[in-house]
Formats: C-alpha cells, structure tokens, sequence
C-alpha cells in the first residue's frame, strides 16, 4: 500500500500511518494485551471498536507492512495476526505517548500503572519487551518462561492495582 504524500515530512508520513486512533489502539492491544485474533481484538477492546472498522485496521496495517495475516494452525475458520518488525519498534514511542498522557491527562491509576512502569524501566525494559515480541511474533530469539516476560509483570501491576481498588471499595 502506498501512503497519501502530502510532504514527505517524517511526522506527517508517521500521522498518515496512525492519524486514527484505531490503528494504534489496535497496535497496543496486541502488544500489550497479546491480542491476535480478529474475535480477541473485538471482544476485548475497551474502546468499542466496531468490527466494520476493526477489519479495515487490520487490512491497512497488512498492507502497510505492520502485520501480517497467517492461517490459525489450531483453527480452520481463525486468522492470526503477527506483529512485524515495523510494529515492534513502537514499543518506545508507546511507552513515551503513555508516559506523557500520565502526566498531562487524567488517566486511571488502573490503565495507567503499566505507563509507569514502562517509563520507570526506561529503554533498557522496552528492549527487553521488543526482543521477548520478536520471539512471539517473528520466532527470533530465546522464549522465557511466560511469569517472566515484561508483558506478565506490567499484567500483575495492574491487577494488583486492581485488586487494591476492590479491597478499597469493599
């Protein structure tokens, strides 16, 4: 696919990727919620996407080079999603758009504790979460046992964030 140039200015090129919210929406629920399927993304999206719009995402990050589409080996009728190397890279400026939003916005502390802890961990987490993506998505690298990876730490800060909430209210 072939981006709308309408300079080619790095910032205006990267908004012509990601001038919906959607697609990084998308892009983080499957980074960070390890979402891959078209039914995990729908069903499971906090925002409501509609699924309509959730199959035009898809489509346009396929074709744009951000994932790719493989048939489910578990499932016939299933599609899965793997993030490409495009996309794994984003995980720094996800992590500095969270940092920013915690700062200037008004975030839950539930939805925000992995912001936090991704912006306290700084680039050397990030790295570590790039590369434990790459092994789940591309098949580089060494897996590590799945209590271990970033994506089940930040996991358990927000539960326990969550759990103190409930604690808190009851």
């Amino acid at each position: 696919m072939t981006l709308d140039r309408r300079s080619g200015c790095p910032i205006n090129l990267s908004l012509e990727v990601f001038g919906d919210r959607w697609s990084l929406i998308i892009l983080r629920d499957m980074i960070f919620g390890g979402r891959r399927h078209f039914r995990e993304l729908l069903n499971h999206s906090m925002e409501g996407i509609a699924s309509n719009i959730l199959a035009d995402r898809l489509k346009r990050l396929v074709e744009l080079g951000m994932l790719t589409k493989a048939d489910d080996p578990t499932h016939k009728q299933k599609a899965i999603y793997s993030l490409t190397e495009m996309s794994i890279t984003l995980v720094p400026i996800m992590a500095q758009l969270g940092a920013w939003g915690r700062v200037w916005l008004p975030v839950t502390e539930d939805l925000s504790i992995r912001a936090k802890l991704l912006e306290e961990g700084g680039p050397s987490l990030w790295q570590d979460f790039m590369d434990e993506l790459r092994f789940e998505h591309l098949g580089i690298g060494t897996p590590k046992p799945a209590d271990a990876t970033v994506r089940a730490k930040l996991q358990a800060a927000y539960q326990a964030v969550v759990d103190a909430q409930a604690r808190k209210a009851s």
